[in-house]
């Protein structure tokens, strides 16, 4: 299915929680996928109400998306096709899939600016992530690696300042000691969403790697 809008992408874009079969998070996947696969029947939305976990296929959610669009309109991202509007889902559910992703939390850029929150490990200060840089707190040319107790987020004065010396050649400190993080910084910085508050009790046990895509 290809979802035809009248409206911009942006709705297309948000995020939802994806589960396998067994309601283990396998990852986070864009609107656009999600309506696909619960269009497909591949998926259902899992919607967790006062503790309970109602399922709804696609039809289904259909209705429940008038309902939510008098009542609480303001909670949901919203799709809207030729003949009706849907609310994008928080949650689904795939239908024929129980495998478990692989372990570990990717160690990229989009992950490393999460972890330190967009703030420059030697002054402290927040920069957006075109602003910042990566840096080796020991330098590759002393032998550093490539590993997340061993890479920040730095700002270019910084960065320029420290060169290629380790933080105390350069009479620098680190704000914080890097570490690898239990899970996707990305994802962690997305719960405190309160529009999100609803993935939490699938990801409180999700001690494998969530896979942001």
């Amino acid at each position: 299915m290809v979802v035809h809008t009248t409206t911009s992408a942006a709705p297309l874009s948000a995020s939802v929680l994806l589960l396998n079969r067994l309601y283990m998070a396998v990852r986070v996947v864009s609107a656009r996928r999600a309506l696909t696969l619960l269009y497909r029947d591949l998926a259902e939305v899992v919607s967790v109400d006062d503790g309970k976990y109602l399922a709804y296929d696609f039809d289904d959610w259909v209705d429940v998306s008038q309902a939510k669009r008098e009542f609480e309109p303001e909670l949901h991202d919203w799709v809207r096709t030729v003949r009706f509007q849907i609310a994008v889902p928080k949650i689904i559910r795939l239908l024929g899939y129980d495998k478990l992703p692989a372990a570990g939390v990717k160690l990229n850029r989009r992950n490393l600016f999460a972890r330190d929150q967009n703030r420059c490990q030697y002054c402290g200060k927040r920069f957006p992530s075109s602003e910042l840089s990566l840096d080796h707190v020991v330098p590759r040319s002393q032998g550093g690696q490539n590993t997340w107790g061993n890479i920040v987020c730095a700002c270019v004065r910084c960065n320029v300042r420290k060169g290629g010396r380790t933080p105390t050649e350069a009479g620098m400190k680190l704000i914080n000691e890097p570490r690898k993080p239990r899970r996707s910084p990305v994802l962690t910085v997305k719960m405190s969403d309160s529009r999100y508050a609803s993935w939490k009790q699938f990801l409180d046990f999700a001690y494998w790697n969530v896979e942001l895509k």
